[in-house]
């Protein structure tokens, strides 16, 4: 099974959302809407999802199309084949996604207390053709927008994924 947008018209992507295990891609949460800004370059990411632990959630455009378990220090982990945090520009550095950072790095998603996440958040560095083909991942755990004291922001495991694909 795999999580796969459709470009539902022109400008405007809609990206199936799925927990994700380390057995495989689970039931869907919902969705997120992508489209571009119309106020400035980037992209507004407006999710519409349920089900999740109230809190503020790590969020990212990963590398890889795909959202299926994979190896990780030889134990079968959520989502490894979505690849790490999409990065084209190889900075190696996780930031605040206005900073000069991963490309793929998004503001944290904010969950509310009955489990809703409907907030939209704005990345100002990305465009629709940067994200076709990868995946958009929401782990356990917020962000620090930092690489110390915990790496890659100390989100913690992949909670959720989809694949983002235009046509």
């Amino acid at each position: 099974m795999c999580a796969t947008a459709n470009a539902e018209e022109a400008g405007s992507i809609t990206v199936p959302m799925h927990l994700v295990s380390a057995s495989g891609v689970e039931k869907s949460i919902g969705t997120i809407e992508i489209h571009p800004s119309k106020s400035s370059k980037g992209l507004v990411f407006t999710p519409d999802l349920a089900g999740l632990k109230p809190g503020s959630h790590g969020f990212h455009i990963h590398e890889n199309p795909s959202c299926e378990p994979g190896m990780k220090a030889g134990v079968k982990t959520a989502a490894v084949a979505a690849g790490g945090h999409y990065d084209p520009e190889g900075k190696q550095s996780h930031k605040a996604p206005w900073e000069n950072g991963h490309k793929g790095d998004l503001p944290v998603l904010i969950v509310t207390s009955d489990g809703m996440a409907r907030t939209p958040v704005f990345a100002p560095r990305l465009e629709l053709d940067d994200i076709d083909g990868r995946a958009v991942m929401i782990h356990e755990g917020g962000d620090t927008y930092s690489d110390s004291p915990e790496k890659l922001g100390g989100g913690g495991a992949r909670q959720a994924c989809g694949v983002i694909r235009q046509s």
